[in-house]
């Protein structure tokens, strides 16, 4: 049977969510909500379901209602997803949260250690590695043909420059706050990073804000650079920008990947794939000589192709009844990308000290799952 779901939050990234469960085979949509009537109207008709102006009154009116979407916005791009998901885990929904999960990472580990000691379902929407190339390189990763991690290097950035910059002088805009880039931004390269390299242990930062941000009175600091070091070993780098520059190689998102065996790199998250092996081997004249690289090249340009592959994972997870501990981007890998950002932070405002990121609440397992 699909998956009965629901939308909170009646946005842009609301419709997204809304149009794949509308679509994926796996669920149903049976409702929209947003505080905002129009939206939530508009919606309802564009959907064809019923609109509710309180999450609360739509799950009492909803009893067979199993998953909510929480899309809902607000300052930094998040701080207004706490209350909402907490509300629906409550009610014992099974609750798949924008990123960030939080703005607050006090409210962050709150939300998951309630759905961890009650054994319920959260999820979010780290969307970014779950794409055609990147289980590839995956694939590869298991298989033992990259080797032991060298380092990464992430760069995530929507291009720009000084030339259209724009100011937001209204002190409500969700770009204001000095760490509003690191909270909306961080999560998705984070996010990649440890898909494929495991848990950071150690975390070096350095911000700043180009001369027009400046002069604009802006305070966000838009200019990232991050040094990590992985406990399965190697070490990696981010670097991030809030459409300040161009990026060079690679586009607006590129991760490599260098192993003891063999490197990859992924640019612009859905685009190409190309796999340099380290093994030689003999060439037309019996030499032995690296082979030329390995490139995949997907047709796809649209990111927004990454939303039904994540959510279509979701409601795969659920009907599989997959354990709430191993859901695919579940609430705690959310949360391990909230505490890197807080590492960030933190390592800034100590003048780019050293910081040990808090560690995350454990992982118990279900027997019947683990045996």
């Amino acid at each position: 049977m699909p998956i009965k779901a629901a939308v909170v939050g009646m946005g842009g990234i609301g419709y997204t969510h809304a149009k794949v469960y509308a679509t994926d085979p796996l669920a149903e949509l049976i409702a929209v909500c947003d505080i905002n009537r129009e939206k939530a109207d508009k919606a309802a008709e564009d959907f064809g379901v019923k609109a509710y102006y309180s999450q609360k009154e739509m799950i009492e009116d909803l009893p067979d209602l199993e998953a909510v979407s929480i899309c809902t916005s607000g300052l930094e791009n998040g701080s207004f997803h706490f209350e909402p998901a907490m509300e629906a885990l409550s009610y014992g929904k099974k609750v798949l949260c924008e990123k960030p999960l939080c703005a607050d990472i006090r409210d962050a580990r709150e939300l998951v250690g309630y759905a961890l000691k009650n054994r319920l379902y959260l999820g979010c929407d780290l969307n970014h590695y779950f794409t055609e190339i990147a289980a590839k390189a995956k694939g590869w990763q298991t298989a033992g043909e990259i080797g032991e991690t060298v380092y990464c290097l992430h760069k995530v950035g929507p291009e720009g420059s000084d030339y259209n910059y724009r100011s937001t002088p209204d002190p409500r805009s969700r770009w204001m706050p000095p760490y509003s880039h690191c909270k909306a931004f961080l999560t998705h390269p984070f996010s990649v990073m440890r898909y494929f390299c495991g848990d950071i242990t150690h975390v070096q930062a350095f911000l700043d804000r180009p001369g027009v941000r400046r002069t604009a009175g802006d305070p966000m600091l838009s200019i990232n650079s991050v040094n990590c070091k992985f406990a399965n070993g190697g070490v990696g780098v981010l670097i991030s920008q809030r459409g300040d520059a161009r990026f060079g190689l690679g586009g607006w998102w590129s991760y490599e990947h260098c192993g003891t065996k063999g490197t990859f790199c992924i640019e612009n998250c859905v685009e190409q794939l190309t796999y340099w092996r380290g093994k030689k081997v003999p060439d037309a004249e019996g030499r032995e000589v690296l082979p030329p690289p390995e490139v995949i090249n997907t047709g796809i340009k649209d990111f927004g192709a990454t939303f039904p592959v994540r959510i279509h994972a979701w409601l795969e997870d659920l009907t599989n009844n997959v354990s709430y501990e191993f859901v695919r981007a579940s609430g705690r890998d959310a949360l391990a990308t909230l505490e890197y950002i807080e590492a960030v932070i933190q390592s800034y405002e100590n003048g780019g000290a050293l910081v040990r990121p808090n560690p995350l609440p454990p992982i118990h397992g279900t027997p019947e799952y683990i045996h």
